[in-house]
C-alpha cells in the first residue's frame, strides 16, 4: 500500500462535505493532506462529537503524520451553521485552496485530488461549466472527459454542464473518438482492463426525421473509427432502454450524448455508491457525486459513501 498522501480540498464553506469527510476518515483510514480551514474543521468536529488529532503542516510539508489529519490551513471564519445560503463571499477561499493543491501537487508525490463540492453559480460564475473546465483550464489541458465510475457500471457523457439547446451542435465524430479513447486507456493503465463500451444516440430510438441526423452524421462513423482502432463498442442504443438490468451488465461503460441522459440513470441505480473523475489531467482527480447541499448543513444526516468510494479508490488503484 502506497504512504503517498491524497490531497482533499473542503471546497464550498457552507456545504456538507467536512461532515461527510469525518465519517468518511471515521470507516476508512488513510493519509491525506486536507486543505480548509481550521476553523471550519473544529466546529464540525465540535458539532458532530469527533475527537480526531489535527495536525497542522508547515511549508515544505515535512511534518505529515499517518495518524492524524494533516491540515494546510486557509483561513476562513465566516462559517456558520445557521447560515442556509451560498455566497461569493466565499470565492476568494476557494481559489485559494484550489491554488494551494495545485501547488502541492507540483512538488510532493500524491495519490490524487479529491474535491468538495462548490457552487458554480457563486464560484464559476459561468466563466467554466464545471470543476472539470476548471482545473483542464488551470492544468493547461485541452479536452478533460468526465467520467461517473462504479465498479459494476460507469458512464461517461461527451458534453458536461451546457444547455440541452446546445448539445446537438457539440455532437462530433472527433469528440467522441477522443473522449472513448482516453477512458479506454484509463481502465487499461489503472484498472487492468480492457472495457467494453455501449454509446447511445441523441435522438429518441435513434432516429430522426431529418435526412441528415447526428447518428447517420457524427455517431455511427465514430463507432466505425473506434472498432478499427480495437476499442470495444457497440451502438448506438437508444437511452431509454440501454439502462435496462440486462443490457447494464453487458458493459463497462456507457457513453451518452448529454450530461442528464446518462447520469439520471447512473445515480438512480447506485445512488451515492459512483465517483466523479476526471480524466485527462496531470494526476488523478475525484470528487464525491454531490453538490454543497447546504439545506442539509448540521443535520448529521448526509451519507458519506461516494466519498468513501473515492478514497477507496485512489487507494487501490493510484500506486
Amino acid at each position: 500500500m502506497s504512504s503517498n498522501p491524497i490531497i482533499i480540498i473542503g471546497g464550498e464553506p457552507q456545504s456538507i462535505f467536512i461532515e461527510l469527510l469525518l465519517k468518511a476518515l471515521k470507516k476508512i483510514n488513510s493519509t491525506i493532506i486536507l486543505i480548509s480551514s481550521n476553523y471550519i474543521l473544529r466546529q464540525n468536529m465540535k458539532k458532530f462529537n469527533y475527537n480526531f488529532k489535527l495536525n497542522e503542516l508547515n511549508e515544505n510539508l515535512s511534518n505529515i503524520k499517518k495518524n492524524k489529519i494533516n491540515i494546510v490551513n486557509i483561513k476562513y471564519n465566516k462559517f456558520s451553521f445557521s447560515k442556509k445560503k451560498i455566497t461569493s463571499d466565499s470565492n476568494k477561499f476557494i481559489n485559494e485552496s484550489f491554488n494551494k493543491a495545485l501547488e502541492i501537487i507540483k512538488k510532493k508525490k500524491c495519490l490524487g485530488l479529491i474535491n468538495g463540492p462548490i457552487s458554480k453559480k457563486t464560484f464559476l460564475r459561468g466563466k467554466y461549466n464545471g470543476i472539470t473546465e476548471y482545473l483542464a483550464k488551470r492544468t493547461g489541458v485541452s479536452d478533460p472527459v468526465m467520467l461517473i465510475y462504479n465498479k459494476k457500471l460507469s458512464v461517461s457523457p461527451l458534453t458536461t454542464h451546457i444547455p440541452i439547446s446546445k448539445v446537438s451542435k457539440q455532437v462530433n465524430k472527433r469528440d467522441i473518438i477522443n473522449k472513448i479513447k482516453r477512458i479506454n486507456y484509463f481502465y487499461k493503465i489503472f484498472l487492468k482492463k480492457k472495457p467494453k463500451f455501449a454509446i447511445t444516440g441523441l435522438n429518441p430510438h435513434c432516429e430522426s426525421f431529418q435526412k441528415v441526423n447526428e447518428e447517420k452524421k457524427e455517431i455511427i462513423p465514430a463507432i466505425k473509427h473506434l472498432k478499427k482502432n480495437k476499442i470495444n463498442i457497440k451502438g448506438p442504443y437508444p437511452s431509454d432502454t440501454i439502462f435496462l438490468k440486462e443490457n447494464t451488465k453487458k458493459f463497462d461503460v456507457i457513453f451518452g450524448m448529454y450530461h442528464d441522459q446518462v447520469l439520471a440513470p447512473i445515480k438512480t441505480l447506485y445512488g451515492f455508491k459512483a465517483i466523479n473523475i476526471t480524466i485527462g489531467l496531470p494526476f488523478i482527480r475525484i470528487s464525491p457525486d454531490h453538490g454543497p447541499n447546504v439545506r442539509m448543513l448540521g443535520k448529521n444526516k448526509s451519507d458519506p459513501s461516494s466519498l468513501i468510494q473515492a478514497i477507496s479508490f485512489l487507494k487501490k488503484y493510484a500506486v
